[in-house]
């Protein structure tokens, strides 16, 4: 049974690697796995904090520069966050970190880690990929909200969280276009491939350990489904 967690760059290094949360993140993927020898996990790594400050860093040394450009700073920093998760799990994990979601052998261990592919979309992408390859039938993506809103409600003091919405909806949310380093609940490319392949992505606050595990189990969970 294979398991895809979308792990947003802003909860493994929000500026800086955050050594506490991953502690207790592997601690907790470690006891859930040893309940089931049949798990496998697949962890999707974002680029966070230190992908948005090189982006932002580009931007205002090159303002005329491209979105490609922007992208594969990006991806740098998923890839640089990715290898740290891996070496956190490499008794487990013996894959190396996956770059090309498309060119993904046998899934051996019980952890693959994978980071950043290429420009135009995001890591949420690479986890929809990813649960196409190995049939799973749903992506969980942690983040730093623990629901989707109608609207940004750092903006819209109106917005109103939402427990259930459909593609079609959210997509009308989020829109149809990638930009590097865009903050939205899932990436407008990923969306769109997921709702043509039927999967299902549940959306919650990275941090609450024990809401993902009510996740993992099937168990309530405070969260968004998009289905």
């Amino acid at each position: 049974m294979v398991t895809v967690l979308s792990l947003g760059g802003s909860i493994v290094a929000p500026d800086a690697p955050d050594t506490a949360f991953l502690s207790e993140f592997a601690a907790s993927v470690r006891t859930w796995l040893s309940a089931d020898s049949s798990r496998k996990l697949i962890l999707v790594i974002g680029g966070g904090g230190p992908a948005r400050a090189y982006q932002q860093s580009f931007r205002a040394v090159a303002p005329d520069g491209s979105n490609d450009e922007a992208d594969w700073i990006g991806i740098m920093a998923t890839r640089l966050n990715a290898q740290l998760v891996k070496a956190i799990f490499s008794d487990i994990c013996p894959t190396e970190v996956v770059y090309d979601p498309t060119q993904v052998g046998v899934f051996t261990g019980r952890v693959m880690v994978a980071a950043g592919w290429k420009p135009g979309f995001s890591t949420d992408n690479d986890a929809v990929l990813l649960a196409e390859r190995f049939n799973a039938g749903t992506v969980v993506n942690l983040s730093n909200i623990a629901k989707v809103y109608t609207d940004d409600p750092r903006k819209n003091p109106e917005a109103r969280p939402i427990d259930s919405i459909g593609w079609a909806d959210f997509r009308a949310i989020v829109g149809d276009e990638w930009v590097p380093g865009k903050n939205v609940p899932f990436d407008p490319v990923a969306s769109m491939h997921a709702q043509k392949n039927g999967l299902r992505v549940i959306c919650a606050a990275g941090r609450d350990i024990p809401n993902l595990l009510a996740i993992l189990d099937g168990r309530d969970f405070v969260g968004t489904t998009i289905q």
